[in-house]
């Protein structure tokens, strides 16, 4: 199976720390690489995690809190000095786009790339990417300025051919494609082989959702329902609740009860208050409710299966 990962570059939140860099994450999945928001910094993240500059092919911005895009226009020239030729492209809140064409105007021009603006309605959940292996949906979240989560899936693949079996009942080539669409197979005899005997189900479709920047949201489990992984923004802790209610933040054990209504494989926590020296508190907060909790931190990495 390929790898489906979650690169951790930054989980803190608007206060820069010594501890934290500003929210940024790579999906690595069917081989391809998106980066989720791109704080300040992100590009000395990006070498310190060892990912080609040029294998980013597209960036996706939650919203315009500078925390989520200070690094994008610095990442976007770096790019161009160190001799990208394959286009990028990037999505983001609608609101963003004049202000995106007057920074590349400013800062980013003859870049020897291309760079596509794609503009993202943060009110609406709908598949704003998609290519033959994989889709990526917005997701509306709450928060004080427009902003939206994104959904990653995998596409189902075919069924894995057992070629022991096409070769005993002398299936020919030009039929396999048939086979993996379902298709039984009758042999000269008139026997019908179902096609469970001729094939292996595929790996099941994994799926991603990233939940940042929001304040609980009742619902917002029935659009990442049964998500293999979850990460939701837990910027504090309990005591600290009507201070998320009123910023429009989370807290631990809301990003864990949306994880357990969502019935989702893992939760991972981030986007962490500055306030915090460690993370403990929010993690056992989070484990009383979803026990499969994680904090994430830099450099580190969370396979999505």
């Amino acid at each position: 199976m390929e790898p489906f990962k979650i690169h951790i570059l930054g989980c803190g939140s608007a206060l820069p720390t010594l501890r934290h860099n500003a929210t940024c994450q790579i999906v690595e999945v069917r081989g391809k690489l998106f980066m989720i928001d791109c704080g300040e910094g992100t590009q000395i993240q990006i070498r310190r995690s060892r990912i080609h500059f040029s294998k980013v092919q597209a960036v996706f911005i939650s919203h315009l809190h500078g925390d989520h895009c200070f690094g994008l226009m610095g990442m976007l020239s770096t790019f161009g000095m160190t001799g990208r030729t394959n286009p990028l492209h990037v999505y983001a809140p609608k609101e963003f786009e004049q202000y995106f064409n007057l920074s590349m105007e400013l800062f980013c021009k003859g870049l020897e790339y291309e760079v596509f603006f794609h503009c993202v309605e943060t009110t609406e959940n709908k598949v704003i990417y998609e290519d033959k292996s994989i889709t990526i949906e917005s997701v509306p979240l709450e928060h004080r300025i427009p902003c939206c989560g994104f959904l990653f899936r995998e596409k189902p693949t075919a069924p894995h051919i057992k070629r022991d079996m096409i070769d005993f009942y002398k299936i020919p080539v030009s039929q396999i494609n048939n086979i993996k669409a379902g298709a039984d197979w009758t042999t000269d005899d008139g026997e019908i082989i179902p096609n469970t005997r001729l094939t292996i189900p595929a790996e099941k479709p994994r799926s991603y959702a990233y939940c940042s920047d929001t304040r609980y949201m009742k619902n917002l489990h029935k659009m990442v329902k049964g998500v293999n992984v979850l990460y939701h923004e837990s910027t504090y802790a309990d005591d600290f609740k009507d201070r998320a209610k009123l910023y429009y933040h989370s807290t631990a054990s809301e990003a864990a009860t949306v994880a357990l209504k969502a019935e989702v494989g893992k939760l991972l926590l981030g986007h962490y208050s500055a306030r915090y020296n460690d993370e403990k508190q929010l993690l056992k907060e989070a484990k009383e409710i979803f026990a499969n909790s994680f904090l994430t931190n830099e450099e580190m990495f969370f396979n999505v299966e």
